[in-house]
């Protein structure tokens, strides 16, 4: 049985390799957007240049709740401007790697809004509405995402018909090797979406299944019924393509809570447990669990059986940027699959991803992922 190093270098050969091979694996990638502000929230500032930020949500969050009753002032300190939106990062991650992207979603109609600028310029952009905005809240322990998403809430297959064209999204869809639905959370109707990508992949004749691969992103604002439906309706789309849903720690709970499994007392320990268990219950070809500190697999092979494994990540205690990091797992985890990789080396090329974004504030591109994973670092 290979070790934690051995599994990475053969990653970093199989990336490799990937990248020689002629023929490009395009992938289309939908439907939020957002600009992102990140943001540290001042503790102690001791001159224009200078300020200690509050450490950690705990400490953030208690400094709040003795201000109950009374006023109180926070300052916020806008480090950094960005493209946000959980299909925009992990699109963006996978054209960084070469991947052929086409990206419809909601980066400013009828401009593109300047934070995505950089992006449209590595991606096919179909852009169909304005986008969100969120301000993220940066903290050594991890984030508060504060949005503000009326523009995007909305959407739905008229309005991508209307702004991209029915022949011209059939197009995109039937060219593509793998299909991202990222943060069905916010995009209250995108299942109007889902459902026609259902009926158009129904309808074709490829060679090859394609690969959707599906972000919840943090559905607890729903409804328990809202989840059931949209997990069900991932079942259904197994008829017509190798479905795989991702899923952090938190949203690994609720999906198991809907589906009426058990959830485990240690959920971080039991997850390459708990992605076998929601696979087998919802009959699609992957689910996948990515808390902070590695991630678990359980994925059917090619004579039907299943195959399960998990990975310990590089986890980095102080990260230079964390916001994405979930959806840049996405992005190299996907990557793995269209590299045909198995599903030890997928996870390593999802949390390699990961690990050098939040390292490096940006998306590697291929080659510095397969060198990161040729050394990759140990959990601190």
């Amino acid at each position: 049985m290979k070790d934690r190093a051995d599994i990475a270098k053969s990653t970093a050969a199989g990336l490799r390799a990937f990248a020689a091979q002629p023929n490009p694996s395009p992938a289309l990638i939908g439907f939020d957007g957002f600009v992102d502000s990140i943001i540290s929230v001042v503790d102690k500032r001791h001159s224009v240049e200078s300020f200690d930020p509050i450490p950690t949500i705990a400490d953030f969050g208690a400094r709040v709740s003795a201000k109950a009753g009374q006023s109180s002032n926070y300052e916020l300190v806008v480090n950094l401007e960005k493209l946000g939106g959980n299909g925009p990062i992990m699109a963006n991650a996978l054209a960084s790697a070469g991947v052929a992207i086409s990206y419809v979603g909601c980066l400013g109609y009828p401009s593109i809004h300047p934070v995505f600028k950089e992006f449209s310029e590595a991606a096919e952009v179909f852009s169909v509405a304005e986008p969100g905005f969120t301000d993220a809240l940066e903290f050594d322990d991890g984030k508060l995402m504060l949005g503000k998403y009326e523009t995007i809430s909305n959407l739905d297959w008229p309005t991508v018909e209307t702004a991209v064209g029915a022949d011209m999204f059939a197009q995109l869809v039937h060219r593509s090797r793998l299909i991202g639905l990222a943060n069905w959370t916010m995009l209250n109707k995108v299942e109007t979406i889902w459902s026609h990508i259902g009926d158009l992949l129904a309808a074709e004749n490829a060679a090859e299944r394609k690969k959707i691969f599906v972000d919840l992103a943090d559905p607890a604002k729903r409804t328990p019924a809202d989840i059931r439906g949209a997990l069900d309706l991932l079942s259904k789309l197994q008829g017509a393509a190798d479905v795989t849903l991702g899923l952090n720690l938190s949203e690994s709970t609720q999906a198991s809570e809907v589906l009426g499994l058990d959830v485990p007392s240690d959920p971080e320990a039991a997850i390459e447990a708990s992605a076998a268990a929601i696979r087998e219950a919802m009959g699609i070809y992957c689910c996948v669990i990515h808390p902070r500190k590695g991630a678990a697999a359980a994925m059917l092979d090619a004579e039907g059986g299943v195959q399960t494994a998990s990975f310990l990540g590089p986890f980095v205690a102080k990260p230079k940027l964390s916001t994405g990091a979930g959806d840049n797992f996405n992005g190299g985890f996907c990557l793995g699959l269209l590299a045909g990789l198995p599903i030890e080396e997928c996870l390593c090329t999802g949390v390699g991803t990961s690990g050098y974004y939040v390292r490096n504030a940006h998306s590697p591109s291929l080659d510095q992922l397969a060198e990161f994973c040729d050394h990759l670092p140990p959990a601190e």
